[in-house]
This record gives C-alpha cells, structure tokens and sequence, in this order.
C-alpha cells in the first residue's frame, strides 16, 4: 500500500473526551428500566466546527473515500515556568506539563475530521501520534496530516 499526502493542517489543541461526551440519564418508567443516552457537548460541537472551516481553508472539498492514514504530532502548552522545572530537571521537565494524552487526542480529533475530511473512522488503516516537547515559540495545537492509501497492483509487474 502506497500513502499519498491529502493534507497537512495545524489545527487548535483538542479538547479533552472527558469534555467531549456527556451521558444523560432517563428514569425509569412503568415497565421501562432507565436508559442512559451518550451525547456530544456543544464544547465538542464548536471544536468540530472550527476543524471543518480549517479543513475547508487548507483545501479539503470533498471527504477521503477508501483508507487514510492519520499522522498528528501534539504540541502541548509550554508553562509560565518551564525554565524552571528544566533547571530543577533538564531532561525530563517536559513529562510533568498537563497535557492530553495521545489516545485522549487521537479519538476527539478523528471524530471531528468525520464527514469533512473522512467519510467515517473505519477508514482509519494506519496511523502515527507523537507529543513533541513544549516551546514558548509554539502554540498548543495539532499538526494533522492526512494520506490516501492506494493499493499496489501485484498485475502491473506481469508481461504482457
């Protein structure tokens, strides 16, 4: 399978999934035991919207058919104090930043890339995370790249 590059976009820091859904309990009634109903949050709404205008204006007209692979690198804050906690840890000063964790960011932000960029999440066949090192001279964001998955035709090599 070989990957062609559909976009690359910095996009805004995601929110958390533990602000992403809400659960909403409906009682009991009569014979009908209580039904608990997952929704998206207007926070989660609002996030997926500004996604889609940041697709729009990096190109994105139409969404990816067939397999994608998904690339993001999580450029977390840098805090008022960072220099710090490097000089008390230069090496590892990094790892005590509140930061999303990559599992956290991957979900929210592929939610928010369906319907614009992907038709649906099962397209997702690869993909890659990485948290880079906060930097006062970066924002907090997501650097997305999106690929195509072409497959290679095993018939091309025969003769004819």
């Amino acid at each position: 399978m070989k990957w062609i590059l559909a976009v690359t976009v910095k996009l805004p820091y995601p929110i958390s999934a533990n602000r992403y859904f809400r659960d909403r309990v409906i009682p009991a009634k009569g014979t009908r035991a209580a039904l608990v109903q997952r929704y998206v949050t207007k926070e989660a709404r609002d996030y997926q919207e500004s996604v889609g205008w940041l697709l729009k204006n990096a190109g994105v007209r139409q969404a990816i058919t067939g397999r994608v692979r998904v690339d993001l690198q999580l450029h977390p804050h840098c805090p008022q104090d960072w220099r710090a906690r490097q000089r008390k840890d230069p090496l590892w000063w990094a790892d005590t930043v509140q930061r999303l964790d990559l599992d956290n960011c991957r979900k929210v932000l592929i939610d928010a890339l369906k319907g614009v960029a992907i038709v649906d999440d099962v397209q997702v066949w690869k993909d890659s995370g990485e948290v880079m090192e906060p930097r006062e001279d970066v924002e907090a964001c997501v650097v997305l790249r999106i690929s195509r998955g072409v497959k290679d035709n095993p018939q091309e090599a025969l003769p004819l």
